[in-house]
């Protein structure tokens, strides 16, 4: 039996997928262009833009290696087919409050994905570890560096 991959969103698959199609049909191909005219003028030990170009390139096929290793290894899984929707799974967007009543909404997101300025935490960070499982009224404990912190679920919602 195959192992399951990490979880991501469908739309994180789709940014994923948008960012090798732009590295490899626009990107790439213009460096590609750059080196050949780079090369074609003469001593390539002294000429800049060859150099760079070859070094822009070499990082240009590191990146698509990489995403196409993430894109492989990872399982879409689409919250809007979550079945269970009174409780915190993969995809959710969640409303807490902490002992101060200072609200925050979160959406659990996969790793790759992750941005907590705009409010998407990653599946396996310490506060989506502990809202996994959760329902409105439960309180979980977050260990953090700074201290535990104690938050409870106000709403959750999968859109």
């Amino acid at each position: 039996m195959k192992p399951q991959g990490a979880p991501i969103t469908p739309a994180g698959m789709a940014a994923l997928k948008a960012r090798y199609d732009h590295l490899l049909g626009t990107e790439r191909p213009a460096i590609v262009e750059i080196v050949s005219w780079a090369a074609g003028n003469g001593d390539r030990s002294e000429n800049g833009d060859y150099l760079y170009g070859r070094k822009k390139m070499r990082e240009v096929d590191r990146e698509l290696a990489h995403l196409a290793r993430r894109m492989k290894a990872l399982r879409v899984v689409d919250p809007a087919a979550q079945i269970d929707r009174a409780r915190v799974f993969f995809g959710a967007t969640v409303t807490i409050a902490d002992e101060d009543d200072n609200r925050q909404t979160v959406t659990l997101v996969g790793d790759d994905e992750q941005d907590a300025g705009a409010g998407r935490i990653g599946w396996n960070s310490p506060l989506a570890r502990a809202l996994r499982g959760a329902s409105v009224g439960d309180l979980r404990v977050v260990s953090l560096p700074s201290g535990s912190r104690e938050w409870e679920v106000l709403g959750i919602d999968y859109d």
